[in-house]
């Protein structure tokens, strides 16, 4: 009997088996679990804070986009990196390219949208551009939000790694006390400084990266107490102590003012809006009453002239309720 058909045979099978496990071992290696937690935490790292600035380079830099050509084409664009930056403060999860597309998305909805109103092609195309600025304001109020919850958590990690130092730990395990003990957002932030400072990075270079991925104010006192304490000396549990009271005292003034403010602010709406209630009421009842608006070359120069000065009031007021502390 030959045997040889079913050695041949067995042979092919193994090489079969072989290849397809070598086929999952480099794809495992590359895009499984465990790698993308890794590149994550690499690419979170530094956020593209000191980009051109940090000599280290033992850091990803923050991908633009999941495509190497669109990667490569959105380098070239003046200031992404800021916009990159932007995205990474806001804790949205959110690539460049990602928002290039929801921002093209929302223009194109806008357009088709808007062009069901008997308008002329340059006001429909100004529209639809403004309504294009929509996720860049989500992101501004994402990131606002983001550094409010952050400014409430800071007294309180001040306070933890005020009483660490105090028990006699060092400073790198009083930031990761923080970053295990606190919550999100602001122990996000604390971890990867800690990580940062694990992975080889100087400890004044991880605070600016902390600074710049946390533009508050409350954090820049923080860094650079920790900074110039660490020049000259003195007691840092003290320091920390008296940044929180400092903290605290100025959250509280804060508080009494947005109190005291409120009843301009409800003003500022009621005033932005009620053109437009006034208008939509008048169309609703009468739709031929405002047609001149639309229809006249004069009635368009007016409604144009109107919504100028509508937006020069509208940051008029919004400047004056706007109080800093």
């Amino acid at each position: 009997m030959d045997y040889s058909y079913y050695v041949f045979g067995a042979l092919i099978f193994l090489a079969v088996v072989l290849f397809i496990t070598g086929l999952y071992h480099s794809w495992n290696n590359a895009r499984g679990p465990e790698s993308e937690r890794v590149a994550h935490r690499l690419r979170v790292l530094s956020a593209g804070a000191h980009a051109g600035e940090q000599n280290n380079t033992m850091i990803k830099q923050r991908l633009l986009s999941e495509t190497p050509a669109l990667q490569k084409l959105l380098l070239e664009v003046p200031r992404v990196h800021a916009l990159d930056r932007l995205l990474e403060q806001s804790g949205l999860k959110w690539s460049v390219a990602q928002w290039a597309m929801l921002v093209l998305l929302t223009f194109l909805v806008a357009l088709v949208a808007i062009s069901f109103i008997n308008l002329p092609w340059l006001l429909r195309l100004l529209v639809a551009a403004a309504c294009a600025l929509l996720p860049l304001y989500y992101i501004e109020r994402a990131k606002a939000r983001r550094l409010l919850r952050i400014g409430m958590q800071l007294p309180d990690a001040l306070d933890l790694m005020s009483r660490a130092l105090r028990a006699g730990h060092a400073f790198p395990t009083a930031l990761k006390m923080v970053g295990d003990e606190m919550n999100a957002p602001l122990a996000e932030e604390f971890r990867i400084a800690f990580d940062e400072v694990n992975f080889g990075i100087a400890m004044p270079d991880a605070l600016m990266n902390l600074a710049t991925r946390v533009p508050s104010t409350d954090m820049r006192y923080f860094v650079i107490a920790v900074l110039i304490q660490r020049e000259t000396g003195g007691n840092l549990a003290e320091l920390l102590e008296s940044i929180s009271h400092i903290i605290r005292d100025r959250m509280k003034l804060l508080g009494q003012v947005r109190v005291l403010s409120a009843e301009a602010r409800l003003s500022a709406w009621i005033l932005s809006l009620l053109p437009f209630a006034a208008a939509a009421v008048i169309h609703l009842s009468n739709p031929t009453f405002l047609a001149v608006l639309y229809d006249d070359p004069g009635g368009k120069k007016m409604l144009a002239c109107a919504a100028m000065l509508m937006l020069i009031g509208i940051l008029i007021m919004r400047k004056i309720i706007h109080i800093r502390v």
